[in-house]
C-alpha cells in the first residue's frame, strides 16, 4: 500500500513538474498595442477671405418725366416708363468670419450691363434713349451656415453709371452719369471645396430720382431746353463662383 501511495505521489510530482517547465520555457505574452483613434474631421469654416465671378440679368424700371422749354418759354412736361432688361457680368471680392454657425462679412462687386432701350415721347417728339453700363456695391452680410451651404442677407451702398440720349428736332445729345443709391439682398452659397464655393442670389436697387438736363440750340439760334427727371429702381438675380483662401482649421 505504502508502494502504491509513493508511486502515485512520484507521477504527480512529475506531472506537474512537466506543466511548470513547459510554462517556463513559452515566451510571455506581448503587452498590447494601444494605437490612437484617428481624429475627427473638422466642419467646414467659412472664415476667410475670396475672389470670384458672376452673371445674371437684370430689370430695371425707370419713370421719366420730360420738361422741354424753347428759349424763355416752358413748353410743359409729359411722364412715361421704360422696362429695361439685360444682362450682367463682373466679380466680387470680400471676406467673412465664422462665430459658431452665424457668419458675419464683408462685399464689393462690380458688373458691366448690356441693358439698354429707347422710347418715343409722343408729346414732344422726343426720343430718349438710357443704358445702363455697370453696377457697383459695397455691402455687409450675416449670414446662418449649416456645415457647407451658407444662407445669407446682404444690404448696403450702391452705384450705377449710366448713358441718356436725347433726339428732339434733329438735336441729339448724350449725358452720362453715376447715380447713388442703396441695394438690399440674399442668396445661399455651396462649398464645394475647401477653397471653392457657388452661389445663387437676388438684389433689389433703389436711386431715387435725379435729373439729366440737355441743351442745344435749333435753326436760327433758337435756344431748346430739356430736362429729364429719372425715378428707378432695379432687381439683378445672378450666380457665381468664389475662390476661398485663408481660415481653414
Amino acid at each position: 500500500m505504502k508502494k502504491m501511495l509513493l508511486a502515485g505521489t512520484a507521477l504527480v510530482v512529475l506531472v506537474s513538474g512537466s506543466a511548470m517547465a513547459a510554462d517556463l520555457s513559452r515566451p510571455p505574452p506581448a503587452a498590447p498595442v494601444y494605437t490612437k483613434a484617428p481624429p475627427m474631421m473638422p466642419l467646414f469654416s467659412w472664415t476667410g477671405c475670396y475672389v470670384g465671378g458672376n452673371g445674371g440679368g437684370v430689370w430695371a424700371q425707370k419713370t421719366l418725366t420730360s420738361t422741354v422749354a424753347f428759349g424763355n418759354f416752358a413748353v410743359g412736361s409729359a411722364e412715361g416708363t421704360l422696362n429695361i432688361n439685360g444682362g450682367v457680368a463682373g466679380g466680387q471680392v470680400g471676406c467673412n468670419y465664422q462665430v459658431s454657425s452665424w457668419v458675419f462679412g464683408v462685399q464689393g462687386d462690380f458688373d458691366w450691363s448690356s441693358a439698354s432701350t429707347s422710347v418715343l415721347d409722343p408729346v414732344f417728339g422726343t426720343t430718349d434713349s438710357v443704358k445702363i453700363k455697370s453696377l457697383a456695391s459695397v455691402t455687409g452680410r450675416v449670414g446662418y451656415a449649416v456645415d457647407r451651404f451658407l444662407a445669407y442677407v446682404k444690404g448696403g451702398g450702391a452705384w450705377e453709371t449710366d448713358d441718356y440720349t436725347a433726339t428732339l428736332a434733329g438735336l441729339s445729345a448724350t449725358v452720362s452719369d453715376t447715380r447713388t443709391g442703396w441695394t438690399l439682398g440674399g442668396g445661399g452659397e455651396y462649398a464645394f471645396t475647401d477653397w471653392l464655393t457657388g452661389f445663387v442670389e437676388y438684389d433689389y436697387y433703389g436711386f431715387g430720382t435725379k435729373t439729366e438736363s440737355f441743351a442745344g440750340n435749333l435753326g436760327g439760334g433758337l435756344p431748346v431746353a430739356l430736362a429729364v427727371s429719372v425715378k428707378e429702381t432695379k432687381s439683378v438675380a445672378k450666380a457665381g463662383l468664389n475662390f476661398k483662401f485663408g481660415g481653414w482649421h
